[in-house]
């Protein structure tokens, strides 16, 4: 390969990695939004922790029906959740402490990482 091959993959490869790191931020600034909306007590959080995103095709409707049936210890009643997207669902972990547990939660967004779906 010549050197302009190389720089076109380098270029190329920062621009995925750019835009997989712009992701990962909007889906987690999704998941704080959510959980300071519908959280008891959001103010109690501290540390918390991401894991990268990742994409699922195993969540069906009817176990996004009971996930947002049971929602989650120390979370509110009555959620308003985004539409059930047709298609894959991106999932988010967040790990953090609250009232000196250390708790997680898996959030389910849709594709364009604007709304969360359902959680655990």
């Amino acid at each position: 390969m010549n050197s302009r091959a190389y720089i076109i993959i380098g270029v190329v490869a920062c621009l995925l990695l750019f835009a997989s790191c712009g992701q990962q931020y909007k889906a987690e600034q999704t998941a704080k939004a959510f959980v300071e909306d519908n959280m008891e007590q959001p103010e109690k959080i501290t540390d918390r922790d991401f894991a990268d995103i990742g994409t699922t095709r195993h969540i069906s409707d009817s176990l996004i029906t009971v996930m947002r049936q049971r929602g989650a210890q120390g979370f509110k009643k009555g959620i308003k959740y985004g539409e059930i997207p047709q298609g894959d669902l991106i999932y988010l972990r967040m790990q953090y402490v609250k009232d000196g547990d250390t708790l997680s939660n898996t959030f389910y967004l849709d594709e364009k990482l604007a709304s969360i779906v359902a959680f655990k």
